[in-house]
């Protein structure tokens, strides 16, 4: 398939999704959306991809927003319709069996935070700019970052955020749990395929169920979500990889996982 604002690439079990639109700083519009949400249902029904790097064009901005030109004549009708939208493909990307990484390089402010908080994992570069500016616009975060925010850093903490319509540093960032890891610039992608390349050598399985019982555990009280843990575990001593990973740990030699 071929994209007119995102490049698209499977390489080593990796899917690399880039949002391309350089000069307005790869800002969110409705064709932008709809293009992520192809490759992420191409991402979904795939057999060979196994993680999934999230990025931006240039070194300036991961993604500077939702397009405001496109937003400012939206009635409400029209302003709910996107931002469904948007939450729908973000949804579609955190729901996705294979983990998500977002390489954040430079700005990562309003659908752009929000985009990031739909991977699962998240790396910055030193450069890196994080926020909810939305109320300083008349609006809210309408891509899930009234939601997301808050599970990730705490109620607290992402009211503030988006009460202030706070921009944060990386290292702020990072010490308030909404980013994994900071490194220089040069060193993101570099790292990101690192990450990726740590979760390749695990059984694909073990991670794919491990994804299901924390983000549906998270939703659920304790007593329920332990039991969700419970199916997961069990079901996996029904794989191939369970046999071979448990073998290899017996014969002291390393596994070789093939997601079955």
């Amino acid at each position: 398939m071929s994209y007119n604002t995102i490049l698209f690439e499977e390489k080593n079990g990796i899917a690399y999704i880039t949002i391309n639109q350089p000069k307005s700083l790869n800002a969110l519009n409705t064709e932008v959306l709809t293009e992520l949400g192809q490759a992420v249902q191409t991402i979904k029904e795939s057999e060979t991809i196994k993680v999934v790097i999230l990025t931006g064009a240039g070194e300036k901005s991961f993604v500077a927003g939702a397009n405001i030109v496109e937003m400012s004549t939206k009635n409400a009708k029209e302003g709910q319709v996107f931002s469904l939208l948007g939450n729908r493909i973000f949804e579609a990307l955190a729901t996705l069996d294979q983990p998500s990484i977002a390489a954040v390089n430079g700005f990562a402010l309003g659908g752009g935070c929000e985009l990031a908080m739909s991977c699962d994992l998240r790396i910055a570069s030193e450069n890196a700019l994080f926020g909810q500016p939305e109320v300083g616009l008349g609006i809210t975060p309408g891509f899930g970052g009234t939601q997301r925010l808050a599970r990730i850093v705490g109620i607290a903490k992402a009211k503030e955020l988006i009460y202030t319509a706070s921009n944060i540093k990386a290292a702020e960032a990072e010490r308030i749990g909404l980013v994994n890891k900071v490194v220089p610039q040069e060193e993101l992608m570099a790292e990101a395929e690192k990450l990726a390349g740590k979760i390749l050598k695990q059984s694909q399985t073990a991670v794919q169920k491990a994804k299901i019982a924390i983000d549906l555990g998270i939703e659920l009280p304790l007593h329920r979500a332990v039991e969700v843990e419970a199916e997961m575990f069990g079901n996996l001593f029904a794989t191939e990889d369970q046999k071979e990973g448990m073998a290899a740990f017996v014969e002291k030699r390393k596994p070789e996982f093939t997601g079955k």
